[in-house]
């Protein structure tokens, strides 16, 4: 089990900065190759918060010399919103709000009612379709730089970001192309989304490391869970990494590879079911 727990952990350190859905891809991987793991299981829980801490970590590290400008310009500005930097801390926190509540309040009930392999698959071919919309969109807008993105598109933002809680659909993918929507390029687009996504995973694993403490997971999983943290971290960074070059370096159709290969695996997973 030890082999299929560390390939869970580089699989969601990839996916969930991919536009391509960590928890679809967590409910259909493991089911199509037949891994045996046990979804169900005291331990599987802090496994997964584990794995989100270190993705979250990755995030930081990735963006931390975005974050001191940040925040560095917030103080500046004693938190007026006329800094540039101030200002877009605080189109983070807007952001940030919508998807936040909605996660607190019904994450487990829209996970309880839409978890099932079924429909993660279509909700993966949906959001295929959705990141092919997102290149016919970038076509059709008129280009906004991030400072300059008015309040209520990062609340619309933020809104697409909670597409995220039903599994198949991706938080970066939701972002990415809400962002692009709304007049911003790939590259910005990306960025928005890279550090929108950072305190939303952070809060996601911080407020469930209680119950990572009270699981009882047992001693010999205890350093086998820390490493696959480490590794889901690492991955997320590489994947970082690689996702702002390719939005940098692709003016036109970035999100098409992501888009077809969503279709392909959401078909794939409905057809061997």
């Amino acid at each position: 089990m030890h082999l299929y727990l560390l390939a869970l952990a580089a699989l969601q350190g990839v996916t969930e900065l991919f536009p391509i859905s960590s928890l679809g891809h967590s409910i259909l991987v493991p089911a199509l190759l037949h891994w045996p793991i046990d979804r169900t299981a005291a331990w599987f829980l802090p496994f997964i918060v584990v794995l989100h801490l270190g993705t979250a970590t990755a995030l930081v590290l990735y963006f931390w010399r975005d974050w001191a400008q940040l925040l560095g310009g917030w103080l500046r500005a004693r938190g007026r919103a006329d800094n540039p930097q101030s200002r877009l801390l605080w189109l983070i926190v807007v952001g940030t709000i919508p998807a936040g509540l909605l996660g607190l309040l019904l994450a487990h009930k829209i996970k309880a009612l839409f978890g099932g392999y079924g429909f993660a698959a279509a909700a993966l071919m949906v959001n295929g379709l959705l990141l092919l919309g997102g290149d016919f969109l970038k076509h059709r807008r008129g280009l906004i730089a991030l400072p300059d993105l008015p309040w209520s598109r990062a609340v619309a933002i933020g809104l697409a970001q909670a597409l995220a809680l039903i599994p198949g659909f991706s938080r970066s993918g939701a972002t990415l192309v809400a962002g692009l929507g709304l007049g911003m390029n790939y590259a910005d687009s990306a960025r928005f989304s890279f550090l929108l996504a950072t305190p939303i995973i952070a809060a996601a694993g911080v407020l469930e490391v209680p119950k990572l403490l009270h699981a009882g997971v047992p001693h010999e999983l205890l350093g086998l869970i820390a490493v696959c943290g480490v590794l889901s971290g690492v991955f997320a960074w590489l994947s970082t990494w690689f996702l702002m070059r390719w939005f940098s370096a692709h003016e036109f159709k970035a999100l098409r590879p992501f888009g077809v290969y969503c279709l392909a695996l959401g078909a794939v997973a409905l057809w061997m079911r």
